[in-house]
């Protein structure tokens, strides 16, 4: 296959706007697909039909009646829903009530039957859809059963002989964990457990996230920074030296942002519309954020936004440590997320205790998250490691101003500013440290004073090209090396594996 030659791309994801979100995983499965099939590649999406999704709602329709699935030695049923994304972009909702008709997502104690059940039922669509992709893009540790079967389970089925896996790490901290059981469920039990020199814990567990990893032709991680920092055990989360004898085909590119959806210049959820050449207009969107949520009304006090999962992993226990004393400046904060629980009191007692001051929304809204990019001065992010993160790029669209710590995408897209050259687009400290975030916080704080300098930083943050258009041309790139390295596998005998 030449470079030129259209692609035919079957994409993996658990969940997707608009159907279903929890992170940032479905933003860019409703958004990558689209960038991609606009290049000209015939890109499809599968996707469990979870209760939530009503068929009458997106107007899906059944392709595919029910048919068998293998799982654990007997048969289930799948049946198989479309719809589409942006008129052309094709969605397959694969559909068992057993397994997916049911409040939520995630977390429930059978999710690796769901997932596992999900990917097999999308394999077996394919074949009686009788449409044969050169690739199969997998993400994150719901998909990543796919890379494993196809040099196993599958390897001798010719559908499949030519086909490619790409499997894409969004976070690595979250790798699907579970015990031998899984291993006979997805009908691999004869393979065994992995085994790694570097890895004693691989011999003991089924690590659908490891399996990924070992088993995909190419891998990425959605930053370049972040594809560095887990090749280092403070960043590798267990898996380093995995990823370390995957290097060479390990790779980072940047998610990107809808520039269609994430535009303040037509955005329906906030107040005034305005765009670079307007941004006076900006402030009505401010003065009404601060109305909404029970500030003090004044166009000239600094307003910081986060909007965020409340985790350790977002930064929120150094924050925790010095946010009386942020608190303490002439500033106003306002937050919105959902999390742990003793991030919920703290920010709660925050509320409490600094009522004009501080506003905090526990619970998700997309309306008000619009309104907060439009209607800040500064958008803080200051977590332990953020593989990627949307929210910096979205608030520097909107022309708030980013607070962040210099890691993974945070690093690839928050340059420092230095006022003494002009150069950077916010604002970010190194260190994972307290003291480091308060003197950051502090910095933008005067920067803030000088209404030309901040200006600038608003332009530059509104006219940077964060869309996916760079970023899908770079995704054709990597379809075409997985499609070369296929067949030049790790063999896993060579590898190692320990067998029940």
């Amino acid at each position: 296959m030449t470079a030129q030659q259209p692609l035919k791309i079957l994409y993996l994801a658990a969940e997707m706007v608009p159907f279903a979100k929890t992170g940032g995983l479905a933003d860019v499965a409703g958004s990558l697909p689209k960038a991609i099939r606009a290049l000209g590649h015939d890109i499809r999406v599968s996707m469990p039909r979870y209760g939530r999704i009503d068929p009458i709602r997106f107007g899906l329709q059944e392709v595919l009646p029910a048919f068998p699935v293998p799982m654990d030695k007997q048969m289930e049923e799948a049946a198989v829903l479309q719809g589409t994304i942006a008129s052309d972009v094709p969605v397959y909702f694969i559909e068992n009530a057993k397994y997916y008709d049911r409040d939520g997502i995630y977390m429930y104690p059978d999710d690796a039957e769901r997932f596992i059940f999900f990917c097999r039922s999308a394999l077996e669509m394919l074949k009686r859809l009788n449409w044969r992709p050169d690739i199969i893009h997998c993400n994150d540790w719901h998909t990543a059963i796919i890379p494993n079967w196809l040099k196993t389970v599958y390897k001798d089925d010719p559908f499949f002989a030519q086909t490619a896996t790409v499997y894409t790490i969004h976070n690595l901290a979250y790798q699907g964990i579970f015990g031998y059981r899984v291993l006979e469920i997805a009908g691999i039990a004869e393979y065994g457990f992995m085994y790694h020199p570097e890895m004693a814990d691989l011999a003991e567990v089924v690590d659908f996230m490891a399996r990924g990893i070992f088993f995909a032709d190419v891998i990425n991680t959605v930053s370049e920074k972040y594809a560095q920092e887990i090749l280092t055990p403070e960043f590798g989360e267990k898996l380093d030296p995995l990823l370390r004898d995957r290097r060479d085909r390990l790779f980072g590119i940047l998610n990107g942002i809808d520039y269609e959806v994430m535009n303040p210049a037509t955005d329906k959820y906030i107040v005034q519309n305005y765009d670079v050449e307007h941004l006076e207009k900006r402030v009505q969107n401010k003065l009404a954020l601060q109305q909404q949520a029970n500030l003090k009304q004044d166009a000239g006090i600094p307003l910081i936004g986060i909007i965020s999962r409340l985790t350790d992993q977002k930064g929120f226990d150094i924050l925790g440590d010095v946010l009386d004393h942020v608190l303490d400046l002439d500033l106003q904060l306002i937050v919105l997320g959902t999390g742990d629980p003793h991030y919920h009191e703290m920010f709660s007692r925050i509320a409490q205790a600094y009522q004009g001051k501080a506003a905090v929304f526990l619970t998700f809204n997309a309306e008000l998250a619009q309104r907060i990019y439009a209607g800040t001065d500064m958008f803080l992010m200051p977590s332990r490691f953020e593989p990627c993160g949307l929210g910096q790029m979205i608030a520097m669209r909107y022309g708030s101003v980013p607070i962040v710590r210099a890691t993974g995408g945070l690093a690839d897209t928050v340059k420092d500013f230095d006022p003494r050259t002009g150069e950077g687009n916010g604002f970010s400290f190194a260190r994972y440290d307290r003291w480091a975030l308060f003197a950051t916080i502090v910095r933008a704080l005067e920067n803030y004073k000088y209404k030309d300098t901040w200006r600038r930083l608003q332009i530059k943050g509104m006219t940077a090209d964060f869309s996916w258009n760079a970023s899908a041309r770079k995704y054709v790139d990597l379809y075409y090396r997985a499609i070369a390295a296929r067949g030049k596998e790790t063999k896993l005998e060579d590898y190692g594996v320990v067998r029940k």
